[in-house]
């Protein structure tokens, strides 16, 4: 990838204000390696990543990056880009100025070219230290290896998902109803909410849906396409058995004509594009809209009494997606994307990264980043944990229980290891959001991204995104509108695309 020098030059700047932890001074790698090894010191191990914007910062003299290097022998760095800054590593990374260990985007036009240009360490022959990542990797992602070789931890959340529709359950107790379950019903509710005043402030200003804008189709609405039976997240099928983009499927113009009358009537937030996720929540806890479909699970909690603050008597509520004509629903899209750690060739020890990377996902890691250090950070009593919460602040653990900085958004998430403090007050129905949500997970027609897909895909998403929202907003007409996507998606790109996820489709059936 060749970046423009300016914009180089801009994002290296950046770079500078990496957050940084641990006890020593950058030094020159060849230089430490030489001393380290004479002078039996830790290897000193930088391990560049993006963080979590739920997580604090992690500050020098931390006590878990010293437990850490205690245990590992090294001598950690954490450098962190603010989340979802994924343009910052790879610049970091273009620099030379390389970590011993890197976290990115997967899949992602970077790392193919990372593994292109011989910039990440297989890590095959590091197996026998890594049994949990080996396990994992050979379970879940065998179809990530290049020419047999693994170059990196793949982590993409293939079983569960935390995403299902939420709802002001305090407003449908107000207008006497239940939670929908069908479309008809979930029509009703949005007229409802939007005309009958669910709040009791005497004034039309109630919207029954909200969402975030989006790069693609925008995923808030997704479960009206999934309930007309769309019955993949990233392709559709024609009559031939040949893969075609999903707005070729009829149940993607019947979704379409569907969310157009929910515009049209007015039951649409009209500021949803303009909506990032704090924007949209603030809409749910300032009583200006009804429904809307965020991350659940840890959220659950925050999302009811952050609405409470708002709004005393206010409810959380959350629900199956509404079923189409014949019964079919669906909301989460099943992933194919994640994240990606993996080795570089700068690792001054490769076989101690190699080892980092274990313990980030071992359960002696995850109990660490969790819990903390026992007797300082929790004491135990059988089964029964007690958070010394005031040790725990010191080290920039998230509060009531959550975990140290360095446990998320690098190799797992938590919903993956399930985890929940045992103060989290509504563990519960946190639990039950996650099966409902993972019950209507939408599995993928193809379960790979080519090379294709990541080199077009923004250009031709972004098209198909803007036809979308012109056909949902009536700024152009549904049949005609869809007829002129097919044809300029493939003149951008497209044709290339699909030849090349027809041939891993039929790769993929042939197995």
């Amino acid at each position: 990838m060749q970046l423009p020098t300016k914009w180089v030059s801009f994002a290296l700047a950046s770079i500078l204000a990496l957050t940084t932890a641990g006890c020593s001074t950058k030094t020159d790698n060849a230089n430490l390696a030489e001393n380290s090894a004479k002078n039996g010191q830790p290897t000193k191990l930088v391990f560049l990543t993006s963080g979590d914007a739920a997580a604090k910062s992690i500050q020098p003299g931390d006590r878990i990056i010293a437990e850490i290097n205690k245990r590992l022998g090294i001598d950690l760095e954490v450098r962190t880009v603010p989340e979802g800054g994924y343009e910052k590593i790879s610049v970091a990374m273009a620099s030379g100025d390389m970590p011993d260990v890197v976290t990115i985007n997967y899949p992602s036009a970077s790392v193919s070219q990372w593994i292109s240009e011989g910039l990440l360490v297989p890590l095959n022959d590091y197996f026998p230290v890594m049994p949990t990542a080996k396990a994992k990797i050979e379970a879940n992602f065998k179809g990530t290896a290049v020419d047999g070789k693994y170059y990196g931890y793949p982590f993409v959340e293939l079983d569960r998902s935390n995403q299902a529709l939420a709802y002001r359950a305090d407003w449908l107790e107000t207008l006497g109803l239940k939670p929908p379950e069908t479309l008809d019903d979930f029509y009703q509710t949005m007229k409802a909410i939007a005309t009958q005043d669910p709040d009791k402030n005497g004034k039309a200003d109630t919207y029954g849906l909200t969402g975030v804008k989006s790069t693609g189709f925008n995923s808030s609405f997704n479960f009206v396409f999934f309930a007309y039976g769309l019955p993949y997240s990233d392709w559709a099928l024609d009559n031939g058995g040949k893969v075609i983009p999903i707005f070729e499927h009829p149940a993607f113009k019947q979704g379409v004509q569907y969310i157009h009358k929910l515009w049209s009537e007015k039951l649409i937030d009209p500021e949803f594009l303009l909506n990032d996720t704090q924007q949209r929540e603030q809409k749910f806890y300032q009583s200006k809209v009804g429904f809307m479909a965020p991350a659940l699970y840890r959220h659950v909690n925050r999302l009811e009494t952050s609405l409470q603050k708002v709004n005393p008597n206010g409810k959380l509520g959350f629900m199956a997606p509404p079923a189409g004509p014949e019964g079919k629903r669906g909301l989460a899209q099943a992933p194919k994307s994640g994240l990606f750690t993996a080795i570089t060739k700068s690792a001054k020890n490769p076989e101690k990264a190699a080892k980092f990377i274990e313990f980030m996902l071992s359960k002696e890691g995850r109990d660490l980043l969790e819990l903390g250090i026992e007797g300082v950070h929790y004491t135990k009593q059988g089964d029964k944990i007690t958070y010394n919460e005031e040790e725990r602040a010191k080290d920039n653990f998230a509060s009531n229980g959550w975990s140290h900085p360095l446990a998320w958004g690098s190799v797992v998430w938590p919903l993956t290891e399930t985890y929940l403090p045992q103060t989290e007050p509504q563990a519960d129905r946190a639990k039950q959001s996650v099966e409902i949500a993972s019950k209507y997970m939408v599995p993928n027609l193809v379960s790979t991204t080519t090379p294709e897909e990541i080199e077009r895909g923004s250009v031709i998403n972004e098209l198909a995104n803007q036809y979308y929202l012109d056909m949902i907003t009536g700024k152009k007409d549904i049949d005609s509108g869809l007829t002129e996507l097919s044809k300029k998606w493939r003149e951008q790109g497209g044709d290339k695309v699909l030849e090349a996820v027809n041939k891993a489709y039929l790769a993929q059936k042939n197995k």
